[in-house]
């Protein structure tokens, strides 16, 4: 199994998770869950996430990661017992309460990476209190998960893309510290993001670049990691399309011995495109240095290639019924992306409002728009702008 394992915040990114090309994705309910600044789901709405994943045959894990004082154990019995209810796949938990708790409900368990496991004893610990499948420390290097997977016999999972943690992962209290947010249940502040300064010196920061395992990719699959996992529960729906469509792409093409070079650069500069942050390997092959992490003279430039989301498809006038989200004009070369579909390049010759006006500019947010289009898109297909083909990244 090669899993490819996508976050999502809300109902909205989690089904484009899954029809970009998600086998399965992880997100957090409104209580016990990490990510306390994102959206998150109601019971109804894990109860949604689920039929809709299963109706495509993939699958639904809840983030129960917190570390756990007193006070949050209240209810807890109760809500591992309505997700065993709805069917969610599995829970993903850090504190060895919620695994017993989980254990005796009856639910399938994944170990957190707050858990910073990095050894296989410590994954032997863990399997023996029947946990079944082990998110590995973003510390974990290539040597650790070849001995972890040779003495152990649990699925193991790995972050390939996303945010690192500049603490080891689970262990930071900077947050706690600065801003009274507990970064362990759920409240973290990003400490590590912020820009420092005193009497006059250049700014300073400590936070680490982005991951990016585009490179290691096939290495990973061949010494045996089970899921591929994508950070970003408060990511944009752009961001979780591109991302999760090009590494399905490039995890299908190494499966099936068939990802030119070509493919892999032009993958990559797509995902350098579509983030802020500087990317690297971090810790695989090596121990990060000077050059895994900002320091000083950083930057972070977002750009507006997301232009807009298809909403709908008119048959008989052949029109294509777009949600603008950025700027763009007649004249402009696009180009469009979705589910089962190849990437199509379009040059917009004419824009119609919703008055059946045509215009020259699509320049208001969220503005309904028709373009016309021979081809149907699906529902949720995104259009953006053109920056290169794969020839230009040779």
């Amino acid at each position: 199994m090669t899993e490819l394992l996508a976050p999502a915040g809300d109902l909205e990114r989690l089904k484009i998770a899954l029809l970009y090309g998600a086998d399965a994705v992880y997100l957090g309910g409104r209580d016990y869950s990490l990510r306390a600044n994102a959206k998150n789901f109601s019971i109804e709405e894990l109860n949604e996430a689920c039929t809709f994943a299963h109706s495509l045959g993939k699958r639904i894990y809840v983030t129960v990661n917190i570390v756990f004082h007193d006070k949050n154990l209240e209810n807890l019995e109760e809500y591992l017992q309505k997700l065993k209810e709805i069917k969610v796949d599995a829970v993903i938990v850090s504190d060895i309460i919620g695994v017993k708790m989980a254990q005796e409900v009856g639910l399938d368990i994944i170990l957190s990476t707050q858990a910073s496991t990095l050894n296989y004893e410590a994954v032997n610990f863990w399997k023996n209190l029947g946990v079944k499948r082990i998110v590995l420390g973003r510390e974990a290097n290539r040597e650790d998960i070849i001995r972890i997977k040779e003495e152990t016999n649990v699925e193991i999972e790995c972050f390939i893309h996303g945010a690192m943690c500049t603490s080891i992962s689970g262990k930071c209290v900077l947050s706690n510290y600065c801003t009274n947010r507990d970064s362990n249940r759920g409240g973290c502040a990003q400490i590590c993001r912020w820009v420092f300064t005193k009497d006059g010196s250049p700014d300073f920061t400590f936070m680490s670049k982005d991951l990016n395992m585009v490179d290691y990719l096939e290495e990973m699959i061949k010494i045996g990691v089970n899921s591929f996992k994508v950070e970003g529960r408060m990511r944009s729906i752009y961001y979780i399309a591109t991302v999760i469509m090009c590494y399905r792409k490039m995890i299908d093409g190494i499966v099936n011995k068939s990802l030119p070079k070509e493919d892999r650069e032009y993958y990559s500069k797509i995902l350098d495109r579509v983030a802020n942050r500087d990317t690297t390997p971090q810790f695989f092959h090596e121990f990060p240095g000077v050059n895994e992490s900002y320091f000083s003279d950083r930057t972070e430039v977002s750009n507006q290639d997301f232009l807009g989301i298809v909403l709908d498809y008119d048959k008989e006038n052949k029109y294509l019924i777009l949600e603008q989200r950025n700027y763009f004009k007649i004249g402009d070369i696009v180009e469009f992306i979705g589910p089962n579909m190849d990437t199509l390049t379009y040059t917009i010759s004419t824009i119609v409002n919703e008055d059946g006006e045509k215009i020259d500019v699509a320049r208001h947010p969220k503005m309904i728009v028709k373009l016309p289009l021979d081809i149907e898109l699906e529902k949720y297909a995104m259009m953006r702008i053109k920056v290169f083909d794969k020839k230009s990244v040779l």
